[in-house]
């Protein structure tokens, strides 16, 4: 089979064609940085990692994900909490990066900040400008969504349907538009906001052409998968194409992509309902691999309900695929592994696996092929431990568990290697050390000291030490989670 992919611009699954032969230019709407990111963004940022993360196995992908550091609502949090609007991105930006490390999400290989792109950005409402697509209006700068015939064409939405349902309403801020769904482009600067000299005085960007100019000043004119969550197809990614169109004359985007929204209870996930979770307080309670599955386990674009049952099940799914992944560190030495080679997959399950990848990414399908596998290897550790033995031959069990590791590998499920419990003490090690417990507790003496270090590190705004310091801590295992109130977590 070959690779398709649903393309929400023609609304139906397409063979997968990228415009250089083996390489990939991917790029992902991110983060407006003023809160922490909740289970809304866990779930987009664990599809985009996966669907990176396949495409990687077939092509050279290059994959860039904004960060967008100028917004009202980050100058509101500043304001609120006494801070610059760059404190609060810088700490916001930690504070996800974090998260994303937690959910075993792979860093995107450039993080363009909105701040950082202002000549570009500049440049591109210039070029709008002298196209007759946009114009000034005392210090105001506006698309003009009429001078682009096909707007609407990712949405579907046509203006003539969309005017006749405004009826008439015109915001008191938008007295200087020529029609009512122009959108800015650079808003002129209020009164004790950041701002930047442009040719129409002092201002800032709006935030869709942020995105049009990075993609292009990154990736160039063209890109093969433009993707982000259902919520910004429009007005959003409508009108990055409105933007960058109009000037290239080519398509932004050959793939859009677009993910399905997550429901609360069976209720859709919002503030104004209370039913807002961050990434961090879920995974207080709940191991982050088993979120990720738990995401992973329904096709990207259908929606999802966040269900206390749901996440509970996911859960013990996730228990049974971990035993599979551990079972070749727990018991490869005593079934004699040692001479056998690595890559002893099984063609069966991994045809099974790419063939549902294949068809618009269905992990639904790609995980039910690794259960099968995980469950194999869970009887087998089940009868190892009692009696000794197993009853699938040694090398069939690696080639199991050798395929199982290639195929999570590939959805970004990982184990973290656990303490040996005092059944699988006995029937491997023969019992633990008594130095072990010494080890432990000068450990975590030193993961305390090393909090401590980046803690000042942190108060002092020397972020790199800060970050040293968390990869550090990384390295030996540990995992940290900042509290709401300055504190800082860790488990191992």
């Amino acid at each position: 089979m070959t690779f398709r992919i649903y393309n929400s611009i023609t609304r139906k699954k397409a063979e997968f064609h990228p415009l250089e032969a083996g390489k990939v230019k991917m790029y992902v709407c991110g983060v407006t940085v003023y809160d922490y990111c909740h289970l809304g963004h866990a779930r987009a940022y664990v599809v985009w990692d996966m669907v990176r993360r396949y495409l990687s196995t077939k092509y050279q992908v290059r994959y860039v994900q904004n960060i967008t550091d100028i917004d009202d609502k980050i100058l509101n949090r500043a304001k609120e909490r006494g801070k610059t609007m760059e404190e609060i991105a810088e700490e916001y930006i930690h504070a996800y990066n974090e998260d994303m490390a937690r959910l075993n999400i792979l860093p995107a290989d450039e993080y363009p900040r909105a701040t950082e792109s202002i000549p570009a950005i500049i440049d591109l409402i210039e070029q709008l400008i002298d196209s007759e697509h946009a114009y000034a209006v005392d210090g105001d700068v506006y698309y003009a969504v009429r001078r682009f015939p096909s707007y609407g064409k990712l949405s579907g939405r046509k203006l003539e349907d969309m005017q006749a349902g405004a009826s008439g309403r015109v915001d008191a801020t938008e007295l200087h538009k020529r029609y009512p769904f122009d959108f800015a482009l650079w808003k002129a600067a209020k009164p004790g906001e950041p701002f930047w000299e442009s040719p129409w005085g002092k201002g800032r960007p709006g935030w869709h052409i942020e995105c049009s100019a990075m993609v292009r000043s990154r990736l160039g004119d063209s890109i093969d998968i433009h993707a982000g969550g259902a919520d910004l197809q429009f007005p959003h990614h409508e009108n990055e194409i409105a933007q960058s169109e109009a000037i290239t004359h080519k398509p932004l985007a050959n793939y859009w992509m677009h993910n399905g929204f997550v429901n609360i209870e069976g209720e859709k996930m919002s503030k104004s309902l209370n039913n807002f979770t961050t990434i961090r307080a879920l995974l207080e309670h709940y191991d982050p691999m088993a979120v990720r599955l738990f995401i992973l386990q329904s096709h990207y674009r259908q929606p999802i309900d966040f269900t206390e049952d749901a996440i509970n099940a996911a859960t013990k799914a996730w228990e049974t695929i971990q035993d599979g992944l551990l079972f070749g560190s727990e018991f490869g030495k005593q079934l004699g592994w040692k001479d056998i080679p690595e890559k002893l997959l099984n063609s069966e399950y991994v045809t099974r696996f790419t063939e549902a990848m294949d068809d618009d990414l269905n992990t639904s399908v790609a995980i039910a092929t690794i259960f099968e596998l995980a469950k194999t290897l869970k009887t087998e550790r089940n009868i190892l431990i009692h009696s000794g033995k197993t009853e699938i031959a040694p090398r069939e069990l690696a080639q199991i568990w050798q395929t199982l590791l290639h195929l999570t590998q590939i959805l970004g499920l990982e184990a973290h290697h656990r303490e040996a419990t005092s059944s699988t003490t006995l029937s491997i090690n023969k019992g633990i050390q008594p130095e072990a417990e010494v080890i432990k507790a000068s450990e975590s003496q030193r993961v305390e000291l090393l909090i401590q270090q980046r803690k000042e590190a942190r108060q002092a705004k020397h972020w790199k030490e800060s970050d040293r310091i968390r990869d550090e801590l990384k390295a030996m295992g540990i995992t940290l989670i900042d509290q709401p109130d300055g504190s800082t977590r860790w488990h191992r």
